[in-house]
């Protein structure tokens, strides 16, 4: 369904192709949805990602690091499995929105009429790009904003995770 603005100005791109169609799939698609959510559940849905990780990397690190013997390694390597993990699916939202932002940010458009092989250029009129970079403003910056919020507290993790490593491994050494 073309949208309105669009029509209006008689829009070349097909609707797919569109960057505020764009936009509305992305948003109503189901990973990339969970940015949107409320803080706890969006904060549900990484742990639940994580669980499930943690269920194939847990014998893992278990077979490296015994628990009965190693129990502080054995959760240090299945935290930074785990968190390495996350910050792959957080990676692959922020990369996702991130193209989003520049196809709304965009002055021009390029599409394909019916294959790779004859790709054009739309400029945007005046009133599209005001819209288009509205929503970039208001909806795309503060999920962005909240991925890289998500992304610094996973390397905040990994990165306290391998400095108690790193002094286990010195306070091994030493006994």
């Amino acid at each position: 369904m073309k949208d309105p603005l669009e029509r209006e100005f008689s829009c070349p791109v097909p609707c797919e192709q569109q960057p505020c169609n764009e936009y509305e799939e992305l948003k109503q698609s189901g990973l990339f949805s969970w940015v949107q959510l409320e803080t706890w559940e969006y904060i549900k849905k990484l742990v639940w990602v994580g669980f499930w990780v943690w269920l194939l990397i847990g014998p893992i690190a278990g077979a490296s690091f015994p628990p009965q013997k190693k129990p502080l390694y054995f959760l240090l390597a299945g935290t930074i499995a785990v968190t390495i993990f996350v910050g792959l699916v957080v990676l692959r939202l922020y990369l996702g929105w991130f193209y989003i932002r520049e196809r709304l940010k965009a002055e021009k458009v390029f599409y394909e009429e019916s294959g790779w092989y004859d790709g054009q250029v739309w400029q945007k009129p005046e009133a599209v790009l005001t819209r288009d970079r509205l929503i970039v403003a208001y909806q795309i910056e503060p999920i962005l904003k909240r991925l890289q919020k998500t992304a610094g507290i996973l390397m905040s993790i990994i990165g306290i995770a391998s400095g108690l490593w790193f002094i286990l491994a010195k306070l091994s050494l030493k006994s």
